[in-house]
Order: C-alpha cells, then sequence, then structure tokens
C-alpha cells in the first residue's frame, strides 16, 4: 500500500475503488533539494503528502530573517493552511530540502473528492484539527519552555531531522539565533 494510502488508513478506512480514485485524483513529483514549491504572496492550490525527503514551510519577515514554520518528513503532509482554505494570497514558502517524492493533491480534486468520498472530509477534518493542536502546543512552548526545553521538544518531534538539516533552521524553528543556538547545543553536549 502507497504512504499516503497508509496515512489515510490511520484514521479512515477506503474499499480499494475508494483508494483507486483517491489515487487518480494525486500528481506524484520527484522534487530537487532547494527547490520551492510556494512562494510567499502566491496562492496555494495543493496540500502536499511526503513519500520521501524533507519540506519545510517558512516565513522571511521585513529584515530579511526567515523564521521556520514547520518540517514535512516521510509520511507527513504540508501546506499553507490560510491560503489553501481562503484561497488568497499567503506569507509562506515551502522549500524541498532534501531530494523529495511528493503526492500534490489540488484544492479543486479535494472538494471533489469531499463529494465522491464522503469521510475524507472527516480525514483532512483530523488532519486539521491535529495541525490546529499542534500549532497550539507550539505557541504556549514558545512562551512557557526555555530555549533547551524547545529543542529537546523539536528532537522528540523531528528525531532524524537534527542531523539532515542546518542548525541555522533549527534555530529559528525554536525561536532562537543560530549564535545562541550554537553556544546552546555546545553547553548541552558538555553537560551530557
Amino acid at each position: 500500500m502507497s504512504p499516503i494510502l497508509l496515512n489515510i488508513n490511520k484514521h479512515i478506512s477506503l474499499s480499494p475503488e475508494e483508494q483507486q480514485l483517491f489515487l487518480s485524483k494525486t500528481e506524484v513529483h520527484h522534487f530537487k533539494a532547494k527547490t520551492i514549491l510556494l512562494n510567499s504572496g502566491q496562492v496555494c492550490k495543493h496540500s502536499y503528502f511526503v513519500n520521501s525527503g524533507t519540506l519545510r514551510s517558512f516565513n522571511i519577515n521585513d529584515n530579511i530573517v526567515e523564521h521556520v514554520l514547520s518540517f514535512a518528513c516521510d509520511g507527513w503532509w504540508i501546506s499553507d493552511m490560510y491560503s489553501l482554505i481562503s484561497q488568497k494570497p499567503g506569507n509562506l514558502f515551502i522549500e524541498v530540502l532534501e531530494d523529495a517524492e511528493v503526492v500534490l493533491l489540488s484544492k479543486e480534486n479535494q472538494e471533489q473528492l469531499y463529494t465522491e468520498i464522503p469521510k475524507l472530509e472527516r480525514f483532512f477534518r483530523i488532519l486539521t484539527e491535529n495541525s490546529l493542536v499542534a500549532n497550539q502546543q507550539r505557541l504556549m512552548d514558545s512562551l512557557s519552555l526555555s530555549a533547551e526545553e524547545r529543542f529537546e521538544k523539536f528532537c522528540e518531534k523531528y528525531p532524524t531531522l537534527t542531523q539532515k538539516i542546518p542548525q541555522k533552521q533549527i534555530a529559528s524553528y525554536i525561536g532562537v539565533t543560530p549564535e545562541f543556538f550554537s553556544k546552546m547545543k555546545s553547553r548541552l553536549l558538555r553537560n551530557q
């Protein structure tokens, strides 16, 4: 069974016919590292499911500082939810960090699937709810946890990423400067 169908199967069951219909509404693409799938200011037209590789969503502020919002590894979904839902220009970039195989599901096809396979609406509601809970928890963590504690949570959530992605992106995700992150990491290694 394909990774995306395994992901769906965690929450709902699709018949073989429904699986085929779902897959017929998706496109599988291979992207090289550093490919930008979505630019800030564009309307997001797809949800992206990562079969293999790593993606990230980020924003660049007026001072040309990147703020990493999320990462997506094998078996994860990523999108600019504001733009996808509202169909208005968003403020996120989505970038491929390492060569990736990505499944694209267009907003239009997703809406058609809600009519043709109504239980998919439940699946995407569950994904949206889980995303909302994760974002709320991340906000609470950034307000109440130390940088070290936020880094520990990052390592728990993304155990394979610490060796794969640049430290400046991890620093951005946990909300510290690369210099502070480097000193903090050295201190943590000395204390182990």
